[in-house]
């Protein structure tokens, strides 16, 4: 054992030397009597203040010690000096060494850290919230420019929506027609806003849509509508104030006589904010116009409505487009139409009746005592045996003007029930047949009922595949007859030999004065064909839409040189957007347009 020690240490041990210091027991035994009075410490201080405090006997040899010396370290200092070695073992004279630039590097560190949180927590962060289940905003919302810092940023963008809101709240008291759609100013702004009503004189229409209301928001003009009699048209769409702030405001207008027209368009209100709404209607005699399209209003919301439509007389025109009443909710809303005598106008596309549903509702118009002159029951699903019920319709109203069957599934067995009606029809002037799955044979017959129809002036087919026969159908009747001032023909699949049948039409044609062939595919040919009909005067036409057709630099030189030729030409709006032009054809014809006015000082709006 003792040769290991020699050769596995670096150099030969020293003879143990008793330490100078007393032993534990030693120690003791001096105790025994009475103990010596420790040496007096310097008084601690506090401000230059004395302070008397206690100090034991640990903490009276914490200061008996070399700094960085803990208990026990003084022996073995003198232990080490002892063998020879350094008081101070080499790791301990690195780790001071390194000391100075450890400790405020840790400092800086930790001092980093906190900052960091202290931020985040400023920053706009997300949190749940525990009512909906969602993530909502949390912290302070910043708002800067770019360009400037954070800290000026804030107070200028403050600064400059307080700039706004006075100019806001100047137009609501001094202009009669005041927008302010879009501009965000929220439930706060609105409050601001709001005052300038009470009192108000000049404004009639005032539009807050767009804004980031709220139901709270709403609360704004409670004590200000009731009393204020010069606004007649409040808009109040694509603000989220939900079936809450629509119960708000329907309590709230129950007490207002001034306005007439009230739009809530995309509000997110259901049943239950249909419900308040139609309530309020019944006790309020000035709303003429309610619109409440594009929401999520069911079966029991359009329930709720026709019970309103029985006690109301002052409704002119009803907008429920967009939402979701269905069969059952068409049979409800019946009974109130039924019922009403004042209404004039009913808008329910997109509602999913279906086939049943329009059998109650148009029984229920039929039969109707008032003067109903819009109907618009597009998109609803309905197919050809739907159009008994509104073929019956078309034949009995005395009042109806505009009809509306867009995007059904009518085909042409339902076109031919129309052309059918439309015959002892004299008062519909404008139809909407567009997207019905039509084809020629449906055209066809159409086009038959409009050799003695003296009443109808805008037809829209489109979205129809009729093709070249349906148009050459429609061309043979409108050359000579028929009072059609606007025909959409637009994604009909006419091709070449459509275009060709429609520049004939045009050169007999004196009472078509707007034209729809969009996206057709009359490319270079179709677009030639159409511009020989140019070089006859036409005095009638004065708007042509030939966008998406594939055109490209020959039709459009084509269409210019007829433009130069014909300076009497009629033309005034040229739509030739979404094709294929070079800056060639776009040179000739801005060329032929400049060329019209120098020439005429007519102005044509051309479009590529």
């Amino acid at each position: 054992m003792e040769s290991s020690l020699l050769l596995s240490s670096p150099r030969p041990l020293r003879p143990f030397l008793p330490l100078p210091f007393p032993t534990a027991r030693r120690r003791h035994a001096s105790f025994r009597g009475k103990p010596p009075a420790p040496l007096p410490l310097p008084p601690l201080t506090r401000g230059g203040s004395r302070l008397g405090v206690a100090v034991p006997r640990a903490s009276r040899e914490a200061f008996d010690r070399p700094p960085g010396v803990g208990p026990g370290g003084a022996r073995r200092r003198d232990y080490r000096e002892a063998q020879g070695e350094p008081a101070v073992p080499p790791a301990a004279a690195a780790a001071r060494a390194v000391a100075p630039y450890v400790v405020p590097a840790g400092a800086v560190l930790v001092l980093s850290f906190v900052i960091w949180k202290v931020v985040r927590n400023m920053l706009p962060g997300k949190k749940k919230d525990p009512n909906s289940g969602e993530s909502a905003p949390s912290g302070i919302m910043w708002s800067f420019a770019a360009g400037s810092n954070l800290a000026t940023s804030t107070l200028s963008a403050e600064k400059e929506s307080r700039k706004n809101l006075n100019k806001f709240y100047k137009e609501l008291r001094t202009l009669k027609t005041v927008n302010m759609a879009g501009r965000q100013f929220g439930d706060e702004g609105l409050f601001f806003l709001a005052e300038s009503l009470a009192y108000n004189k000049s404004a009639e229409e005032v539009d807050f849509s767009g804004n980031g209301i709220t139901a709270l928001g709403i609360e704004a003009f409670d004590g200000i509508l009731q009393i204020n009699t010069a606004l007649k048209t409040l808009n109040l769409s694509g603000n989220d104030i939900g079936d809450e702030g629509a119960k708000c405001l329907s309590d709230i207008l129950i007490e207002n006589v001034g306005i007439q027209k009230l739009l809530l368009n995309s509000i997110n209100i259901g049943d239950e904010g249909a419900k308040s709404i139609a309530n309020m209607l019944k006790k309020n005699k000035s709303i003429r116009i309610l619109q409440l399209s594009n929401n999520a209003i069911e079966y029991s919301g359009f329930a709720s409505i026709a019970e309103a439509l029985l006690e109301n007389n002052s409704i002119r025109s009803l907008y429920l487009n967009g939402n979701y009443g269905g069969p059952l909710g068409a049979s409800s809303l019946a009974r109130g139409v039924l019922g009403n005598k004042s209404l004039r106008e009913i808008h329910l596309h997109g509602n999913g009746i279906g086939n049943e549903g329009i059998r109650e509702l148009m029984s229920a118009l039929s039969a109707h005592k008032g003067k109903i002159t819009v109907v618009d029951i597009g998109n609803n699903n309905i197919g050809s045996e739907g159009l008994r019920p509104v073929a019956e319709f078309i034949k009995r109203t005395k009042s109806l003007l505009w009809f509306s069957l867009y995007m059904n599934d009518i085909s042409d067995e339902g076109a031919g029930k129309v052309a059918e009606a439309l015959k002892d029809n004299k008062t519909i002037s404008t139809i909407d047949l567009g997207g019905n799955n039509i084809h020629s044979k449906g055209v066809s017959a159409i086009a038959e009922t409009l050799k003695d129809n003296a009443v109808l002036t805008t037809l829209d087919l489109s979205y129809n595949p009729i093709g070249s026969d349906g148009v050459k159908a429609l061309c043979d009747v409108l050359k000579f007859h028929g009072k059609i001032q606007t025909l959409k023909l637009g994604w009909c699949q006419i091709g070449v030999q459509g275009a060709e049948f429609i520049a004939d039409c045009l050169k007999y044609n004196t009472t078509l004065s707007t034209l729809d062939l969009r996206a057709n595919g009359l490319g270079d040919d179709g677009a030639i064909c159409l511009a020989r009909s140019f070089k006859i005067i036409n005095e009638s036409l004065t708007s042509l839409d030939l966008g998406f057709n594939e055109i490209r630099d020959d039709g459009a030189f084509a269409l210019a040189q007829a433009l130069k030729a014909n300076e009497d030409l009629a033309v005034t709006s040229l739509n030739l957007s979404n094709n294929f032009f070079t800056k060639f054809g776009q040179v000739a014809l801005s060329e032929a347009r400049d060329h019209v006015y120098e020439m005429s000082e007519k102005e044509i709006d051309i479009y590529f």
